[in-house]
């Protein structure tokens, strides 16, 4: 039975994992590329060996464990850098992703796959999905909730909010848009309707499929 892969992208600190948590509450399967990418990269896989040999060793915590504090000071500000890692990163991920489907869709069921992901478009894996969710929130909102939720300086943050797509372009690949610049509860309804819109695109799916 097929599952509707859906995309779950924006801007960094938009409100994307808000949105996630509620589609997973509502039975969805919530695939998070950041978890999926702290795993790749833990002490001893293939990923963790590739990032210390070419950052080298005072990349890493006392434990072994890659400080991501200071491996993002570096990437933040090094485009080259940046680039070296979401070439490493990106196509694991995907795999992972691809696993993951496959392993749902031998079970025998059918349900919507919610992939968050804040560079899917960066990545060049839109075409990828049958639908893609855009949580945006203006500029100023980011940087307040980034400089919380990071506690990073007004200048660190930007730094990050700089070196994604602008959200701007990111809303032009959009098939649903979610305004999260709100309280979480108006976050939230919209994030219902959408829902409930994703009910019928799975259904138009599984038609499609059968015709066949």
């Amino acid at each position: 039975m097929p599952f509707l892969k859906v995309a779950l992208t924006g801007g960094i600190a938009c409100g994307k994992s808000i949105v996630g948590q509620y589609l997973k509450k509502k039975g969805c399967y919530w695939h998070q590329a950041d978890v999926v990418a702290h795993r790749l990269m833990a002490p001893g896989k293939k990923a963790w060996k590739a990032i210390v040999d070419h950052f080298g060793l005072e990349i890493l915590n006392d434990d072994g464990t890659i400080n991501r504090r200071r491996l993002g000071d570096i990437v933040f500000s090094n485009p080259k850098e940046r680039e070296f890692l979401n070439h490493l990163i990106h196509p694991l991920v995907l795999k992972k992703k691809e696993e993951t489907l496959r392993r749902l869709e031998k079970t025998g069921k059918s349900g919507i796959f919610i992939s968050e992901a804040a560079l899917t478009i960066e990545a060049g894996f839109a075409s990828f999905f049958d639908k893609i969710i855009v949580v945006y929130c203006p500029e100023e909102i980011q940087v307040e909730r980034l400089m919380a939720r990071n506690n990073l300086s007004r200048e660190e943050a930007l730094k990050r909010i700089k070196a994604q797509l602008p959200l701007e372009e990111k809303l032009k690949y959009a098939d649903y848009i979610i305004d999260a610049s709100g309280t979480i509860e108006q976050t939230i309804a919209q994030t219902e309707k959408v829902y409930q819109s994703l009910l019928q695109d799975l259904e138009a799916k599984k038609l499609a499929l059968s015709t066949f």
